[in-house]
Formats: C-alpha cells, structure tokens, sequence
C-alpha cells in the first residue's frame, strides 16, 4: 500500500492527488501521512482539511434520508479493570430493529478526568471543567484524530465571589464561514452579582471576545425583568443557534444565540408549562424541534409534561404533547430522531416512546452521559495544529 500511494504521488499532479485523497476515510489519511512528506503536507494542510470535511459533511447530511436506522448514539462508560477514571467515548448504530451495533471506541484522554462532556458537533466535541474554579478552563477533543486543543476562558472575577455561581458552555458550527464556535454563558444565582455575561470563542480566529447580556439587548425584552440570575444547561444546537434556559427575579424564558451574527435574543416559554408548581425545566429537540421538558413532584406523584414548539421562534406554537408519569424521576438525557426518549433508571439506560408508553432497555452498560446524533461524521479538524 505504502509503495503504491508512494508511486501515486510521484505520477500525478498534485491536484488529482489531493481529489483522491479527499475521498479517503479519516483512519487511512492518519495512516497516509508516513508515506511522504509530500502527503504528510497535503492531508495537513488547512485548505485539504476544509475541503474533505465539508464534503463529509454533506455526504453525512444526504445520507440521513436514505438511512436504514434511525441515527447514532454516543455515550461514554468506564472501563472495566482498569482505574476509576479510564473512560470510554462509545458510538453505537440504533438499528431499525431495536438492536444496536457499536462502530467506534475512542479512549477518553485521561486529562479530561474532571471535565464533563457539554457538546458535540460534526466530529468535534468539547468538554468543560466540573469545578467552578477550574471552569474557564476547556477542551475541544477530535476523537477521530486522537488531538485536542486547550481553551483558556475568563475566570470567574471577585464579583462572583458571593452567591452560586454557574456556568454554561455550547459548541455549534457555523456553516455560512466553515467555523467551529463555543458560547460560554457565566451567571451568579441566589446572590449579588453583575449581569450574565457570555464570552465566545472562534476557532478559526483562535480568539474569545466577551459580551456583555442585559434584558434591555434581548429582543423581545419588556421592563422590570430585572438582571438575568441564573442559566441551566444543556446548550441547545438547532437552527443555526444555541439555545439554554435562563432566568431573572421573576421572568423565565429561552435564551437563544444566533452563531453566525452573533446576537442574543428571547424566546418564551409556553405561559405554563407544567399546570402545577415546575420544579424542573430542561431543554431537549424532539424529532426536530424545540422542546421543553417540564418536570414536577406534586401530591399525586411525579409528572411530567412535553411541550414542542412546532414553528420555531414562535411563542404561540408551543403544543403540549404529552403528560407522561412518574418514570420521569429518572434521569433524562436527550431525545433521538424517532421522539424516543432517553433516561437511566435504576434498570440501566431504556428508550421511552411517550407515545405508545413503551420502554426498549438498551444493552449499554454504566453509561454516564449519552447523546444522539442523526449523522455520524470523522474530520480532520484540529489536525493543521499540532
């Protein structure tokens, strides 16, 4: 193989060359890179990387329509005999027939021992520290590449020191100028604090910059709202914007992030979500779609509504789908693209479908964070940093 792409280079023009290689699979390209210095330098330079990964990127969106299953599930597990620690990063086909057939195992580098996974986007993903003196401090991990890359974010400042800090983190991409951005969103709850201010990273410009977020620049604002207090995650990704829950003194709405003009906006809420006390709110994308899970202990037991906006940006398109009942004290973690629900119970990770009420128990053991993606996709972003 390696005397052959070595003789390939030699006979081609370079052009035809880069073509042929910008069809190849991430794994081989990897490879490809010890046959000649010429290759080593075509694969990594920025111009090829772009380039085979927006055609693996549209190649992956065709794909999603003619799929014989129904998306992909990722989730990270310990492994087992090794130390507490040793973690994997797992991706699993969710056939149509229920079953599921793993196609990727990626060791989590053990550097990332006290940082959470907080997004993932086309092949990239980005973890964040767990503790709040650490939590400017995060990560952009290409698994496929075994490469990561250090953020160094602001520090929470002595106008943080009093009251329950908290802080957020998204990953999106940006389509319309091939870039890769980070939101991290940083508010003081149940104390004195400044306003929440949110600071944005650009990959390609290597760069945070801060913005500053008061009621008045939100579109959408009315008076007497007060001071954002407090954001929870997740960061949601969808219509080229990030989306979390954010709340002041007396106003509770979606704050919502467009990526390519870099602006915030509102987004309401339904005008109440749960028709009794809310104790917990979390975002999530149901089949395609904004949607606000609305959790609540109440006499009768644990219930739990979920609401869908059905046309986006409009407040008026919030529909209530379904009530569902006290399963619902379990952990959720995300939706798939069938509207099956993801939670851990005592019984391990199941699928719930709040339609029919019926629940698959996956044959995936201690999982402590799963996602779900339509498409699967390898890069070779970040490579051009080494």
């Amino acid at each position: 193989m390696s005397q052959t792409a070595t003789t390939m280079g030699e006979r081609l023009p370079n052009d035809v060359v880069e073509d042929i290689l910008g069809q190849l699979p991430v794994k081989s390209l990897t490879r490809f890179r010890c046959v000649s210095k010429s290759f080593d330098s075509i694969i990594t330079d920025p111009t090829f990387i772009t380039k085979h990964f927006k055609l693996n990127l549209n190649q992956s969106e065709s794909l999603i329509s003619t799929n014989t299953h129904s998306g992909y599930l990722l989730y990270t597990t310990k492994v087992k005999n090794r130390s507490p620690s040793s973690k994997h990063l797992c991706a699993v086909v969710c056939n149509n027939d229920s079953t599921l057939t793993q196609i990727s195992r990626f060791e989590i580098p053990s550097l990332f021992e006290k940082h959470s996974l907080v997004g993932f986007c086309n092949g990239l993903f980005c973890l964040a520290s767990r503790r709040n003196d650490l939590n400017h401090i995060i990560y952009l991990w290409n698994p496929s590449i075994r490469m990561f890359k250090k953020l160094l974010a602001t520090p929470f400042t002595d106008e943080y020191k009093k009251g329950h800090k908290r802080s957020v983190v998204g990953l999106a991409y940006n389509s319309q100028n091939n870039d890769f951005k980070i939101l991290r969103l940083r508010s003081v709850f149940l104390g004195p604090g400044p306003e929440a201010e949110a600071e944005i990273y650009s990959l390609s410009t290597d760069s945070w910059r801060n913005v500053v977020i008061t009621m008045e620049s939100l579109r959408g604002y009315k008076p007497n709202f007060g001071r954002i207090a407090k954001i929870d995650p997740p960061c949601i990704f969808l219509n080229g914007a990030l989306h979390t829950l954010a709340f002041t003194k007396c106003h509770r709405f979606i704050l919502s992030f467009d990526v390519n003009g870099e602006s915030f906006r509102e987004i309401m809420l339904p005008s109440n979500p749960l028709d009794v006390a809310t104790s917990v709110m979390q975002l999530a994308l149901f089949k395609g779609s904004l949607a606000l899970f609305a959790l609540s202990d109440s006499f009768w037991g644990g219930l739990c509504n979920i609401w869908v906006m059905e046309e986006y940006g409009v407040a008026e398109s919030w529909t209530r789908k379904y009530t569902l009942p006290s399963i619902w004290n379990s952990h959720c973690y995300c939706c798939t693209d069938n509207g099956e629900v993801l939670i851990k119970d005592a019984t391990g990770l199941i699928s719930f479908d709040p339609e029919s009420r019926k629940q698959n128990i996956l044959a995936i053991e201690d999982a402590d964070w799963v996602g779900f993606t339509a498409n699967s996709m390898e890069s070779l972003i970040l490579l051009d940093g080494e």
